[in-house]
């Protein structure tokens, strides 16, 4: 026997209690959002999901047990590849690799360019390895750091370097989540993307003309430059060699090695480069006067999973080059694993399918089917916190309904990408958002604004369908004597 679906009313109640509780955090808790006050918001609110259920609609508490392990259970390769993401950005940053790009970057960028420019390398980047998360995790961090020495602000830069990974991502054959939009939403890989190139390369015009403008307004001014090109000389072996590191993983990437491979074999061969171009830095992070192979050893181990400072003889180039190691990510497994809970109760008590029911009632032609669409995939960010999980969701809520009425399966796999995909980045407790924010150091409520790509591409998806730039609907097939006819 199907469960009764909640009132619509009452399973928005969970939803509104953790918007209400996040923002509150925010204002009042700004330092500590990430570090356990998001993480009891989380909770209260699911704990709200828990109770309305099992007291009004008579729930069962084992449904809401089986649905969370579940969901975590599916999550759990995700959250070590997230350590190994701290663990990289980490022996990158201290084997040479992303100093060695500072320190070129900030002689060759044209401060009132560089954001057009952050946002078109993120997006090459990412269109060839197929990954947002290691584009923004390495060369985002590098990026980053230029353009704190050409006096760019860094939410301006954040912004540019996640619109443009995003766009990357979205638009490679090799990227996960462009696999798993077309293959759930039924639609064959090349022709989705082929679709998506009509709501993306407007949102990334559009994107690019505001970052010009911007450079050319805050452009133009540096702060010291020669200060960071003495910082990082001072305190690193900086040398084109250490690039050999990205070219390998870049390498990896392009044979498909699986992302929790590539993860290990990047940090492994950062580590071999820290080991022969900054012994010196090892030895100072161990904190061991003597040196010697043991120093080295604890460097090393000390890179990988803790905080770590150089000195550089700057106050602000010291902050630029600090790493967390795999602990710095800590605290974003445990608001992952906090948001899974909050997701898995409104599945479990069906609050979640009663507001995308509303939604599916309001369709009446393609405009408001597209719209509905796109935003059921903003909403299942900010209930389900994984936007894989909300692209496996949302495309499988629409997808019958979209073959009902003759709609290619591109069309949904589209509106799916434009929604669920580049606004996962936007929500402070997804699983993409903390990401981003833990490895660029900027809080997501920060860098919001400034994502274009990731702001106007659910715009942009309704605009072109409103206009009428869709796959066109497949002609009713009628079965006559036999024979088939199209209706």
């Amino acid at each position: 026997m199907e469960k009764k679906l909640p009132h619509p009313l009452i399973a928005l109640i969970p939803l509104l209690v953790l918007i209400c509780l996040i923002v509150t955090v925010m204002q009042l808790l700004p330092d500590d959002a990430l570090g356990g006050a998001s993480q009891v918001a989380m909770i209260v609110a699911a704990s709200v999901c828990v109770a309305l259920s099992m007291f009004i609609y008579k729930t069962k508490w084992s449904d809401f047990e089986m649905m969370i392990m579940s969901t975590i259970g599916d999550s759990s390769v995700s959250i070590v590849i997230l350590l190994l993401i701290g663990m990289m950005s980490s022996t990158w940053m201290i084997s040479g690799v992303v100093p060695t790009l500072i320190y070129y970057g900030v002689q060759f960028m044209s401060p009132s360019l560089f954001l057009p420019c952050a946002c078109i390398i993120s997006a090459l980047i990412s269109l060839m390895t197929g990954t947002s998360w290691t584009t923004i995790a390495t060369i985002g961090i590098a990026l980053l750091g230029i353009g704190n020495a050409l006096n760019v602000p860094e939410a301006f830069t954040a912004g540019a370097i996640i619109s443009g990974a995003y766009f990357g991502d979205k638009m490679s054959p090799m990227s996960d989540t462009t696999v798993l939009a077309s293959s759930v939403a039924g639609a064959d890989l090349f022709k989705h993307i082929r679709y998506m190139m009509y709501t993306t390369v407007p949102s990334i015009t559009i994107t690019l003309v505001i970052y010009l403008v911007m450079g050319l307004w805050y452009g133009g001014e540096r702060i010291e430059p020669s200060m960071y090109l003495i910082g990082l000389e001072r305190a690193f072996n900086v040398s084109v060699w250490t690039l050999l590191v990205p070219v390998f993983t870049g390498i990896l990437i392009w044979k498909k090695v699986p992302s929790f491979i590539t993860l290990i074999l990047s940090s492994l061969a950062a580590c071999i480069c820290a080991l022969v171009m900054q012994t010196d830095v090892l030895v100072n992070i161990s904190e061991i006067k003597d040196g010697g192979l043991a120093a080295i050893f604890i460097g090393l181990m000390k890179v990988c999973y803790t905080h770590t400072q150089v000195d550089t003889g700057y106050e602000v180039v010291n902050e630029l080059v600090s790493t967390r190691g795999m602990a710095g990510m800590l605290d974003t497994v445990w608001l992952i694993l906090c948001a899974m809970c909050f997701g898995s109760c409104m599945v479990a008590s069906n609050m979640l399918k009663s507001l995308t029911h509303v939604l599916l009632k309001a369709i009446r032609n393609t405009f408001s089917l597209v719209f509905s669409t796109v935003t059921s995939g903003v909403l299942l960010n900010l209930v389900m916190g994984d936007q894989f999980l909300s692209i496996i969701m949302n495309a499988s809520i629409y997808r019958e309904e979209y073959a009902e009425r003759g709609y290619k399966p591109e069309l949904l796999s589209r509106s799916t990408e434009d929604s669920a995909t580049v606004t996962s980045v936007l929500v402070p407790w997804t699983a993409c958002g903390m990401t981003q924010s833990t490895v660029l150091g900027i809080p997501t409520i920060v860098y919001l604004p400034f994502c274009f790509f990731n702001i106007i591409s659910p715009i942009m998806s309704c605009i072109v369908a409103a206009l009428g730039f869709i796959p066109k609907p497949e002609p009713m097939k009628v079965v006559i004597d036999g024979e088939t006819v199209k209706g």
